[in-house]
């Protein structure tokens, strides 16, 4: 007697094995599939920064495809989540540094394996889009759709790892200029799925002529083509002049989320560096800029503050100054605020997009019952997005804060209402030494090429950069160092096309994943009632 143990797409083999001789091949067959499912995940996590190794995206999801050949929806499932946590568990390590201390490793645990179910969904639904025409194609539409409500859920959206921000450069990023992190995601994918499904192919025809290799072909070779065909496309010189830009990074202890107690820390060590900076332009060392940006939460301020007036009035030039704001309620907002060298305080943009357990404590009534340290994080308000792009310096600056560089939604918001240049405050100080600065830094060089601006990004403590219109970093500091950078960024005024289509290509790509799902499965229940009317035709003859 004979067991199908996969329901596998056209022109695959059928694997059938008797009950009990075969048992130890099912067996060993599982165990290897399960552990290439986790070196695939592995080998995606190598694909982002600070290596790069960009080209390793699409061979990690062709291994992933290949794995799920001719799998059961179960088995998919399972096998996606192994890809999904070895990706996530190696990526997020350095939540560690940021919340092990106080928490221990349950935050790190807990939010990789709970994102790691996306990623058997993904993988399950890949397996019910499989008998489509072009399977490649559609399968990498519900992995990529898939990263959407990763921005709700959980903790509000957690999108840190998606597709997209494996390719800070290389042949994919031009298509951020079209379609965003949505388009760029898709690229990758749709080339790993092609390749998987072209191997699959020759290795069972064994022969290169073969009408049916030319959609594998094309799913593979057709998104690279694209991506290299559009890099003349991006244009890098200035429309509406230039800026001198100096980002003071001040730098700050090592110590994790206890940070949040050192405010006085980081704001003397940011006067210190600006002082020294100052001296340099003043001796002509360095050249004068025409704007000051000072990270995240680089200071407090509470009302009046003669010694940020003082400071900015030396200078003689406006400045962006990262700080914690205090309201009148007494609650605080992590904002960016205009301060004139003549005025003083002036627009403040405050940080839309919190971050889970650093600014905010979700569900802490049951947080509480994890570590007795919970109620020394106070809960920061969100902002409401006024402001995204400040007046200054005779110009619009776009802002988004830190986090919210993952979020396609406050870049966008900032050059539709005119930033000229993009300014990145952050506080990675909280992170430690390891890869989260450089994988945040990657964001902004794709928020560079998405959106065709220059983007300061200014750290607490590294990675500070400036990145120009194309993503190439032209200046940029390393981690747990005082510095400053000054260079010369252009002004432009002209929108690409992913500013004009905005939301609607992630919520496009979204509705056709979820057309291609629904004639998946119309196809495998229309599959098996035929199957089913075969097998009673047959019993009754």
């Amino acid at each position: 007697m004979a067991v199908t143990v996969a329901d596998p797409e056209p022109g695959a083999p059928q694997e059938t094995t008797s009950k009990r001789p075969k048992r130890r091949r099912i067996s060993r067959a599982w165990l290897l599939r399960l552990v290439a499912a986790g070196a695939a995940g592995y080998l995606y996590y190598l694909s982002f920064a600070p290596r790069p190794l960009w080209w390793l995206a699409p061979i990690a999801f062709a291994a992933l495809a290949l794995v799920l050949r001719g799998r059961s929806l179960r088995g998919a499932f399972g096998y996606g989540f192994v890809y999904g946590a070895a990706f996530f568990l190696a990526l997020l390590i350095w939540l560690q540094d940021f919340l092990g201390r106080e928490f221990g490793p349950w935050p790190w645990l807990g939010l990789s394996l709970t994102l790691s179910l996306y990623f058997g969904l993904g993988a399950l639904l890949i397996r019910v889009v499989a008998r489509l025409p072009l399977a490649p194609l559609w399968g990498a539409l519900v992995f990529v759709a898939l990263e959407t409500p990763r921005t709700w859920f959980p903790l509000g959206g957690f999108p840190w790892g998606r597709v997209a921000f494996s390719q800070p450069e290389g042949a994919y990023l031009s298509l951020a200029s079209v379609g965003g992190a949505p388009l760029v995601g898709l690229a990758v994918v749709v080339s790993g799925f092609g390749l998987a499904a072209l191997a699959a192919r020759l290795w069972q025809q064994r022969r290169w002529r073969d009408r049916r290799l030319i959609a594998p072909v094309a799913c593979t070779l057709l998104p690279v083509v694209a991506g290299l065909a559009l890099w003349p496309t991006i244009g890098t010189a200035a429309q509406d002049g230039s800026l001198t830009v100096a980002t003071v990074q001040g730098n700050a202890p090592d110590i994790g989320i206890a940070l949040e107690g050192r405010r006085d820390v980081l704001r003397q060590n940011h006067l210190a560096e600006s002082s020294k900076l100052l001296a340099q332009i003043q001796t002509g060392q360095v050249p004068k800029p025409d704007l000051l940006v000072w990270p995240e939460t680089a200071t407090a301020v509470d009302g009046d503050d003669p010694t940020l007036d003082q400071m900015v009035n030396a200078y003689g030039v406006p400045a962006v100054i990262g700080a914690l704001y205090r309201l009148p309620d007494g609650t605080a907002q992590n904002s960016a605020i205009v301060w004139d060298p003549r005025t003083g305080q002036g627009q403040r943009y405050a940080k839309q997009d919190l971050v889970p357990f650093g600014e905010y404590v979700p569900a802490r009534d049951i947080a509480r019952l994890v570590t007795p340290f919970v109620d020394d994080t106070a809960d920061m308000r969100p902002g409401d997005g006024s402001n995204a792009a400040l007046s200054v310096a005779g110009t619009k600056v776009g802002v988004f804060i830190c986090y919210e560089t993952a979020f396609d939604g406050p870049a966008r918001d900032a050059t539709d209402e005119g930033g000229e240049l993009l300014v990145v405050p952050t506080n990675n100080a909280w992170y430690g030494p390891g890869e989260m600065s450089y994988q945040q830094l990657a964001m902004s060089r794709l928020r560079a090429v998405e959106h065709g601006r220059a983007v300061v990004v200014s750290a607490t403590s590294g990675v500070s950069a400036i990145v120009a219109p194309d993503g190439t970093i032209t200046r940029s500091t390393s981690l747990f160092t005082a510095d400053a950078l000054v260079g010369r960024v252009p002004l432009r005024t002209q929108t690409t096309l992913s500013d004009r289509l905005g939301a609607w290509t992630e919520y496009g790509l979204l509705a056709l994943a979820i057309a291609g799902v629904a004639g998946g499965f119309v196809l495998r229940f229309r599959t098996r009632r035929a199957r089913a009317g075969t097998t009673a035709g047959e019993a009754a003859g």
